[in-house]
């Protein structure tokens, strides 16, 4: 399973199968596009011709690299559309005995869900823009091909330090508040992107939503932005539904929401007993 503790600057992942690498490859990034709304990406994304397609070097899921044109704009995204369900599954890699797994799910859906969510808590500014399409008689998750810089796993293998320690461990505690909203079980190094500003981009979701309701290692959840506190506390289950219906279950967004119950107490209990300057920023 996924760890997501350590030191504040350093992020310590760990996963019991081998870290499904990232559905967005860390390539030379394209030239810029002109700035786009939400919406019109989306509306590229969903409407624009396929004049390329390969697979990307990374990926245990075979995502492919899409380069889309509308005949004004050419960008790439990503599609991914494994949609793997197993009553029991082994997993085991990374030195670590096999460990099984009931009800796996491997699927592009939990991507489109994660988007849905995000958006509703303010953080979509941390993942790609998703939308779902048909590419090659699949149909698959389709997001905006973000040029990054290098992912975490490069980062610390280089040992480069963020510019603004501080507003990288922020960005980090809201990461793994999201992670164990959904219980992502592969949020590994290299599914953390980070861009030429130093913004953290969160991928490949597709071992998320888990039916467990616990938090995975809430002992780390150690601060939370006040907005993202609130967002939470206010998220109601009926714009969770409208808004993933179409990709998660209702037991998943109901296992989702005692998880957001957790994590709301959780929280309110760190700031009653370590004061809010210790605990909210």
């Amino acid at each position: 399973m996924t760890r997501l503790g350590g030191s504040v600057v350093v992020l310590l992942l760990a996963s019991v199968v081998p870290a499904p690498l990232h559905a967005q490859a860390v390539a030379a990034a394209p030239a810029p596009a002109p700035a786009l709304s939400v919406e019109q990406m989306k509306a590229f994304l969903q409407t624009a011709r396929v004049i390329r397609s390969r697979t990307t070097s990374k990926g245990v899921t075979a995502p492919k690299r899409l380069t889309l044109t509308d005949g004004t704009l050419t960008h790439d995204a990503v599609f991914q559309s494994v949609d793997e369900r197993k009553t029991v599954a082994e997993l085991s890699g990374g030195g670590r005995a096999a460990q099984v797994e009931l009800n796996f799910v491997d699927s592009y859906r939990y991507n489109l869900g994660a988007y849905g969510v995000a958006g509703l808590l303010g953080l979509d500014h941390m993942m790609p823009v998703h939308v779902e399409r048909r590419h090659a008689g699949q149909t698959g998750s389709l997001s905006w091909f973000v040029p990054a810089i290098m992912d975490e796993s490069d980062r610390l293998k280089q040992k480069v330090q963020p510019p603004s320690p501080t507003d990288w461990n922020h960005q980090m505690y809201r990461m793994r508040v999201f992670t164990a909203l959904t219980r992502d079980t592969d949020r590994n190094l290299s599914n953390v992107l980070i861009t030429p500003e130093w913004k953290v981009m969160m991928i490949d979701f597709s071992r998320a939503f888990r039916l467990q309701p616990e938090l995975m290692y809430g002992s780390d959840l150690a601060k939370i932005d006040r907005t993202l506190l609130a967002r939470l506390d206010a998220l109601a289950h009926e714009a969770v539904k409208q808004a993933t219906s179409r990709w998660l279950s209702s037991a998943e967004i109901g296992a989702m929401m005692k998880r957001r119950d957790l994590l709301v107490t959780h929280f309110r209990a760190l700031v009653a007993t370590r004061g809010e300057a210790s605990v909210l920023y």
